[in-house]
């Protein structure tokens, strides 16, 4: 996943020099996030929220191809691979008219939380996405004259660490969206945490859309079993090089004082104890289950227990559809915004309190983080972060986002196969 989200324009700047080690030995990478998931004008950003939910099923398609390719099986609730989703043709028009009007410096509606990583000996810059939901690195080579570098290149002739492997590494995101290149081994740091042969790609080619984005590739921090290059992504590697105390990494995402944690957890973003909940399948994800959902403190009883997928890297809520719609049944005051595209709205003065639980503590996604912005100026009506899609993953899979993961502290655990949640300073 991989994706990049496509909602918001996000640029998180990375203070690689600034790493502060807490009481785990982790080290803290800080980021920042620029701007909201709304128009200037508080405005709904419709097209854009299509087009990220385009990228987003087609990332959780490129993880199934992975898993059947490295595992030789699907999950048990999935007997097919979907098909390949793009952007409907009245929404790439307008998008096109839009890149003939806007320069391209202006045009990354993308949600991305990353920042600054090195590859190679010397290191070489590259600020990237941090994505939970994909298993990969891929940056720009020095060949690619499509990449939309922000600022490095690899050049494993200029690395003394580098080595060049057989293979191709190929993703594929939409119709003509996706990036390809041959693949390396080299030393990457995240924020002083060194992985040593470090399998990744230099892409030689990126797609448009891709080159626009404010970052220069991605970082995944999912499972092994969806990786593309068959390998460890980065935080694996880590582990095995033995360059973390612990084997648990956490994010805190919020408008000031963002932060991955490589290593352990920073007491100094959360209060309390991280309830942990057991990962709940072998097929790549940050996925637990049990999973309940609350309107208004009243639990959706229509809706059996479901799994959740947590993902940085996807910005919104999606759910099947059919849960969706009977979640907003709950929700006083609602109308479907676009049955198609699984989005509602409910009146701006009288949000409704939505939250999750895993058999503890019910975690609610407050007001700000909901709210994607009205309808149309002055309708009254705004558009919610929780949208009905069938990501092909099965009828019980919802997929939490930014828009979940903003309103806690989450840490990711390899060595209790679990991920947690506690409650932000």
């Amino acid at each position: 996943m991989f994706c990049k989200a496509s909602l918001v324009t996000l640029a998180l700047a990375l203070l690689s020099t600034a790493i502060t080690a807490h009481e785990h030995a982790g080290v803290a990478i800080p980021f920042q996030k620029r701007n909201s998931l709304t128009k200037a004008d508080g405005t709904f950003d419709y097209v854009g929220t299509v087009k990220h939910g385009v990228k987003i099923a087609n990332k959780y398609r490129n993880n199934l191809l992975n898993l059947q390719r490295n595992t030789g099986q699907l999950p048990p609730q999935v007997s097919v691979i979907p098909p390949l989703a793009a952007l409907p043709a009245r929404l790439a028009a307008l998008e096109h008219e839009k890149r003939q009007k806007v320069p391209l410096t202006d045009l990354n509606d993308d949600e991305e939380w990353g920042g600054h990583i090195t590859i190679g000996t010397p290191p070489v810059s590259f600020f990237v996405d941090f994505d939970t939901g994909s298993s990969d690195l891929w940056i720009p080579g020095s060949s690619c004259m499509s990449c939309g570098a922000q600022h490095g290149k690899y050049d494993q002739g200029k690395s003394s660490t580098g080595a060049k492997k057989n293979g191709t590494f190929t993703i594929t995101y939409a119709d003509e969206s996706g990036a390809s290149g041959p693949i390396y081994t080299d030393t990457v740091v995240v924020g002083g945490v060194k992985a040593t042969a470090q399998y990744f790609s230099a892409v030689t080619e990126e797609s448009s859309e891709l080159s626009e984005g404010s970052t220069d590739g991605i970082l995944g921090l999912a499972f092994p079993a969806i990786s593309n290059l068959r390998q460890n992504p980065f935080f694996f590697t880590a582990i095995a090089n033995k360059s973390v105390e612990q084997h648990v990494f956490a994010f805190k995402l919020a408008a000031n004082g963002s932060e991955l944690y490589v290593g352990g957890t920073n007491t100094a973003h959360y209060s309390g104890s991280i309830e942990y909940h057991n990962v709940s399948s072998d097929i790549g994800y940050w996925e637990i289950g049990g999973a309940s959902v609350h309107v208004d403190g009243e639990t959706v009883s229509d809706i059996p227990e479901f799994e959740t997928i947590i993902d940085s890297g996807t910005t919104i809520m999606y759910g099947p559809p059919a849960d969706v719609k009977t979640v907003y049944d709950a929700v006083k005051g609602s109308k479907v915004y676009n049955e198609g595209d699984g989005l509602y709205s409910y009146p701006c003065d009288s949000p409704p309190a939505l939250a999750f639980s895993w058999g503890g503590k019910s975690w609610t996604v407050s007001e700000a983080n909901f709210n994607l912005g009205e309808t149309e100026p002055g309708s009254g009506d705004c558009v919610g972060a929780l949208s009905g899609m069938n990501l092909g993953l099965g009828s019980e899979v919802w997929l939490l986002g930014d828009s979940f993961m903003k309103n806690v502290y989450t840490a990711f655990s390899v060595s209790q196969n679990a991920v947690g949640f506690a409650t932000l300073k």
